[in-house]
């Protein structure tokens, strides 16, 4: 028997070994087989169950609640509201997302509204996690916004007194100008 003919045969003996319905049948079914093309037990066992795993199986799990709308909605809120974590947002998203939504800052429909306002402050930072990674390599690799103005500010870097407890040294800026009178 050469080997096309072998799996033509196999495979009308899966349907049966696959229909059957006592652990005898399907012995009696292998018997067969393995009489009749010589090939080992084990390995028709095997043969004939490698293509249960082509068969697709439904992948299990909690359903998903927060859906991509949900997802790109909380994005939208939390960069309005200045990035903020989880546990200081989830109140904000429970009295702000009506407003927003009055205001035409955000457009979400009403299923998305109800989400929003009852997720979780630990399903937000997971939520936002791919985009405060991103937001993080952006200010990581971003040059320095004016390092001319850090070169003219002097800084005494090292040589302060610290032989005498409780002294304390304070640099007082003032944001006034040229002139400190107060106008």
């Amino acid at each position: 028997m050469d080997m096309n003919a072998r799996n033509q045969y196999l495979k009308v003996l899966q349907r049966k070994y696959f229909m059957a319905k006592s652990r005898k049948e399907k012995s009696l079914i292998l018997d067969e087989y393995c009489k009749n093309t010589h090939q080992n037990r084990k390995y028709v066992i095997r043969k004939i169950r490698s293509s249960i795993s082509l068969i697709p199986k439904r992948r299990g799990g909690k359903e998903v609640i927060y859906d991509g709308y949900v997802k790109v909605a909380l994005a939208k809120v939390w960069d309005i509201f200045d990035e903020p974590c989880g546990q200081r947002l989830a109140p904000l998203l429970k009295t702000e997302v009506g407003r927003l939504r009055q205001l035409e800052e955000i457009f979400i429909s009403n299923e998305v509204a109800e989400k929003l306002k009852r997720i979780s402050p630990r399903t937000i930072d997971r939520a936002l996690k791919h985009q405060k990674q991103v937001l993080y390599l952006n200010r990581k690799y971003r040059p320095k916004r004016n390092p001319l103005i850090y070169q003219r500010i002097p800084i005494k870097a090292g040589g302060w007194d610290r032989s005498l407890p409780g002294q304390v040294q304070i640099d007082l800026v003032e944001h006034c100008g040229q002139s400190a009178s107060g106008l």
